[in-house]
């Protein structure tokens, strides 16, 4: 665990070129620092930008310090800053020359360079934001989409923070109550009846499973979907996998089985970040190689979020397309290509008779991979089976910890309430005020109010230096 105690500095924008380039200061002596910078006295005041020249320190006489960049300097007074601690932000021209001399000269005025993510982590330990809204900003400056980006700014304004402690909130009245039943039990006195604590758990209950309720769609947003390209062989799939790459990824040849493994490419379709799998054309065959790459494939379609089924539009529907359609319908959401529309049609998508699975309906799209004809509608349909576009919902669960964290309360405030008539009333209130303490530090867990160094490090490991 770094030291909360020191100043930091590092570059706030990313490494390069570019118009400006802006270097953070946090902590005691930002101010101090900042000014040991300016080659003649400059007076700063909280948040506004101060003009001046920087030179680098020296212990010669002022006049021979060598001078570094003119630029605009900003001072945060302490608490009203981003880290809560005292911040300057030193803004000069964007030449990575520039930016690494301004660094290194803070570092020689006293300044320690700031490791990842120690700017939110000090805005954290300082109170400043919950866990939650940490996290956020890791995932604002990841996102790549703007469906990803809308997500992760509900979060960093608090939305998931406020829902979970409207839930503390009920459980907290909850335990209070259920502590005065005990320490003035001898007063024989009801405070709270079976049937009220049963309602106040099914309540905190209900709230908890509608966050869960957004986790898949959360997920799929945040981390992004594996979408597998299925079908026989010469159906056209890697023709199709490489126009939705938009570039020749896959080989592509009339010889069938010309794919013999998967080949997966990042691709943002629609809304979606995805990663695309090419798999090999399914089909029995005697060779081991091609064997190989089939069973691969069905993998690939088993584990993928959504699975899209290529057919050959210009040739008579076979046993092994009716398999394969078969198979999709009983397992992740699909999507159906009626693909070489560009040929003469053998067969018309009603002639498709499959029974709708836990993908939702059957969806089929008319397209040619050969020449692009239908690509948009494809897109469009893969993005309504992952389910990320329309409106986001105010708060969307989207972060693996904070999906098991909340997984892990509900189901222990479902032990509480049990099953008929549940352990309220049946148990002592010492021993339900135990696992009533237990959900509640699970949900403390996830906005940090009781969280540990080593997961602290885990978590702010992963940001950028500067953030």
């Amino acid at each position: 665990m770094f030291s909360p105690d020191d100043t930091i500095v590092a570059l706030a924008t990313p490494a390069g070129r570019g118009g400006l380039a802006v270097v953070r200061l946090s902590g005691p002596r930002s101010r101090e620092i900042a000014a040991r910078l300016f080659d003649s006295p400059a007076a700063l005041e909280p948040r506004r930008a101060t003009l001046v020249r920087l030179a680098a320190p020296a212990a010669s006489p002022p006049a021979a310090r060598a001078a570094i960049d003119e630029a605009l300097v900003t001072w945060f007074a302490a608490p009203a800053s981003y880290t809560g601690e005292d911040v300057v932000e030193i803004s000069v021209h964007g030449s990575p020359v520039v930016a690494a001399e301004v660094v290194a000269a803070c570092a020689a005025c006293g300044a320690r360079a700031a490791g990842p993510g120690e700017f939110t982590l000090r805005a954290f330990l300082h109170g400043r934001i919950d866990l939650t809204r940490a996290e956020a900003v890791g995932d604002l400056v990841a996102a790549t989409t703007p469906t990803q980006a809308s997500v992760a700014l509900d979060q960093l304004q608090g939305g998931l923070a406020e829902r979970i402690g409207e839930i503390e909130r009920g459980l907290f009245a909850l335990i209070a109550t259920l502590e005065a039943s005990v320490d003035f039990g001898e007063d024989e006195q009801a405070f709270v009846s079976p049937e009220e604590v049963r309602a106040a758990l099914a309540d905190a209950v209900t709230r908890i499973d509608a966050l869960l309720a957004t986790a898949r769609r959360g997920r799929l947003v945040r981390e992004g979907a594996v979408v597998a390209i299925v079908g026989r062989p010469n159906v056209g799939k890697s023709t199709l996998f490489n126009r939705l790459v938009g570039a020749d990824r896959a080989i592509v040849t009339p010889v069938p089985g010309t794919t013999r493994d998967v080949i997966v490419e990042a691709a943002q379709l629609g809304a979606a970040t995805v990663t695309l799998v090419d798999t090999a054309g399914v089909r029995k065959t005697a060779d081991p190689v091609e064997r190989e790459g089939v069973a691969r494939a069905e993998k690939a379609s088993a584990a993928a979020d959504v699975a899209v089924v290529v057919l050959d539009r210009s040739a008579a529907l076979t046993e092994d397309d009716r398999a394969l359609l078969a198979a999709a319908a009983n397992g992740s959401p699909r999507v159906v290509v009626a693909n070489k529309s560009d040929l003469p049609a053998a067969w018309e998508p009603g002639d498709l008779a499959v029974a709708s699975g836990p993908g939702g309906a059957l969806d089929v799209v008319e397209a040619s991979a050969l020449t692009g004809s239908g690509t948009d509608e494809l897109i469009r349909a893969i993005d309504k089976a992952l389910s990320v576009t329309g409106d986001i919902e105010a708060v969307i669960i989207s972060n693996v910890r904070h999906i098991d964290l909340l997984g892990r309360s509900a189901e222990v405030l479902r032990g509480v309430a049990g099953g008929d008539g549940g352990r309220a009333g049946s148990v002592p209130d010492e021993i339900l005020l135990s696992d009533l303490k237990w959900a509640v530090d699970l949900l403390q867990e996830v906005t940090g109010e009781r969280t540990t160094d080593d997961l602290l490090n885990e978590i702010f490991s992963r940001f950028c230096v500067g953030k």
